[in-house]
């Protein structure tokens, strides 16, 4: 099954565990992939196999009618890509980006968690901060969810935020950072440029966190998926 990241275009071959997922889901969900080159996730659906099965299906037929007339010669392959010295080669993509959510044990952190799963993340949870700065070093979230209730003292002393606060741009520009406590006004973009962080929300909208997510996933992905590619092109990833 192959797929065009709506990003940047390039040609992304699905493996079977990707397929297996898109054949479970039900109507109107999507999981989210990462596009090999510009590292932007977008969504699939179950819809996209299908159109993939009918156009293998459609091929075969074509194939059997042919070979009722006698053998076919396969058309000659399309080299116009010669003159230019590029063509457009597909790799397999194996993960869907995951996510992770720093909460203390409440209602609101299923919410949380049942919104990002909805939105095609897998979702992990960490118990403390070490453990989750461990995660943070062996796996390349895509979103990373922190309360301010997460550690004592809150956002500003906590261990973890101040992790995320050292990173190095060149991978926390690839994460969505999301904050949330009862001290943020949600969706207000200057308080989360001054925790360094993307977005945040107040506890009494994380009930309606899904619509937030979808509201600005796409915004964050429109922003700084042409700057990756950017980067990549100028060799600065």
């Amino acid at each position: 099954m192959i797929v065009k990241c709506p990003h940047c275009g390039k040609q992304l071959k699905m493996s079977s565990k990707i397929q297996d997922s898109l054949k479970k889901l039900d109507s109107g969900k999507k999981i989210k992939i990462k596009c090999t080159r510009c590292q932007t996730p977008f969504g699939l659906d179950n819809s996209q196999l299908g159109s993939a099965t009918a156009a293998q299906a459609e091929g075969r037929q074509k194939q059997s009618s042919s070979g009722s007339k006698g053998v076919q010669a396969p058309a000659s392959p399309d080299i116009s890509w010669l003159k230019e010295g590029v063509f457009e080669d597909r790799e397999d993509v194996e993960d869907i980006p995951q996510a992770l959510v720093l909460m203390p044990d409440t209602p609101g952190r299923e919410t949380v968690v049942e919104a990002t799963q909805g939105l095609g993340y897998r979702v992990e949870i960490a118990g403390s901060p070490d453990e989750a700065i461990n995660k943070m070093q062996f796996v390349n979230y895509a979103g990373v969810f922190l309360h301010s209730a997460y550690e004592p003292g809150g956002i500003q002393s906590g261990k973890f935020h101040q992790y995320m606060r050292g990173m190095g741009m060149a991978r926390r520009r690839f994460i969505l950072y999301v904050l949330l406590g009862e001290e943020f006004k949600t969706l207000y973009d200057l308080q989360a440029l001054a925790c360094s962080a993307n977005v945040v929300v107040n506890d009494a909208e994380v009930p309606y966190i899904g619509i937030v997510l979808r509201k600005t996933i796409p915004e964050y992905e429109a922003l700084f998926g042409p700057l990756m590619e950017e980067l990549r092109i100028a060799g600065k990833e």
